[in-house]
């Protein structure tokens, strides 16, 4: 069994700051993805939370990724041997809206390291921290500050994965209600706009034969992304903060439920179910 203490030991790779226009293309796209019968946000709308996912995409060479289909190396990729990722959850504060048209800059760093042990073994969870500013400026005009968790394994090829199992959910008492049929084209066109090459959400024989799941895997951000459809569509203010954990992965072909409540004036609490089956992501959201 790998040691995973050992392999992340001295690891502290250094910040790095890019900067972008974000455009109104990848905002139409992924309203397309949504069904939704017109663009989200045009030309000077904010940004509909989280969409900047879309925006600040990594570019590496075909020839740097890896077996899995993630770039082999990379500066906030932990040298893990046999290394498996999923997103385990994140938190968001917002300032102010990003704005479709404007130039953003975007800084990651390091947040957090931390080595636990799981059903399935040792797990390193990694924290990366991103802070956006308006413009090529460093200094406090923030827009807003995410954080991502995402959890790693040294996984050989061919284990099975420890999956949750037990009684399906029930769904939650809820205010709103969106349906999410997931397809092996809503996988694809997700993969696309977020130039992500990972395996798992478009190769049967690999994310069977290697990984150990079993069948395609919805991606942990689009899940994410329908919870906040809920306070979009439906709470009439925008969101200021915005935390949510996944607790089981999706397979390509279930119905997802996702489900919101007012818990009070300025709270909303999100969650995302299989129909027939098991919670799949929780959050909260508190409203501007």
């Amino acid at each position: 069994m790998t040691d995973l203490h050992a392999a992340l030991a001295g690891w502290a790779p250094e910040p790095e700051e890019t900067a972008e226009v974000v455009g109104p293309w990848p905002a139409a796209a992924f309203s397309a993805v949504l069904d939704l019968p017109a663009p989200a946000a045009g030309e000077g709308d904010p940004l509909p939370l989280l969409w900047h996912w879309f925006s600040f995409l990594g570019t590496p060479r075909q020839s740097g990724l890896g077996e899995d289909g993630h770039p082999a190396a990379g500066r906030f990729l932990p040298p893990v041997p046999d290394r498996r990722r999923m997103i385990a959850g994140g938190r968001v504060r917002v300032r102010a809206p990003i704005l479709v048209g404007e130039r953003v800059t975007r800084r990651a760093e390091l947040a957090a390291v931390r080595v636990t042990d799981g059903r399935s073994g040792p797990m390193a969870f990694v924290t990366t921290r991103y802070t956006f500013r308006r413009g090529d400026r460093s200094g406090d005009d923030v827009l807003l500050t995410e954080e991502q968790d995402v959890v790693y394994r040294s996984q050989p090829a061919g284990q099975q994965r420890v999956l949750p199992v037990g009684e399906p959910d029930a769904e939650p008492e809820h205010d709103w209600r969106i349906e999410t049929a997931t397809g092996p084209e809503l996988l694809f066109r997700f993969s696309a706009l977020t130039h992500n090459a990972h395996r798992i959400h478009y190769d049967q024989p690999y994310v069977t034969g290697v990984e150990g799941y079993p069948g395609l895997v919805v991606h942990g951000p689009l899940l994410a992304l329908l919870l906040l459809e809920v306070p979009r569509r439906h709470a009439g203010r925008p969101v200021s903060a915005f935390d949510y954990r996944l607790t089981s992965p999706v397979f390509a072909g279930a119905t997802v439920l996702t489900h919101g409540r007012r818990s009070g004036d300025d709270e909303l609490v999100l969650s995302s179910m299989v129909r027939g089956g098991r919670t799949s992501i929780t959050g909260t959201a508190r409203l501007s």
